[in-house]
């Protein structure tokens, strides 16, 4: 699975990382980001709730 994160649509919502915190997490500017080693989804199921929970649609997930 190959998630990317627009960092220019970003607001800092959080909610990625309240759907799934073992995936995401928010850098030290409050943005989403991928928690190191999880770039991949680390099998979370959660990944794609994640993505449709973000309100601006920053977040995009491929097979």
């Amino acid at each position: 699975m190959d998630i990317a994160i627009d960092r220019d649509v970003c607001i800092g919502a959080g909610q990625c990382a309240l759907t799934a915190p073992d995936v995401f997490t928010q850098d030290d500017d409050g943005f989403g980001a991928l928690v190191p080693g999880s770039e991949d989804g680390a099998g979370s199921p959660l990944v794609r709730e994640a993505a449709r929970a973000c309100p601006v649609g920053a977040i995009e997930v491929a097979p």
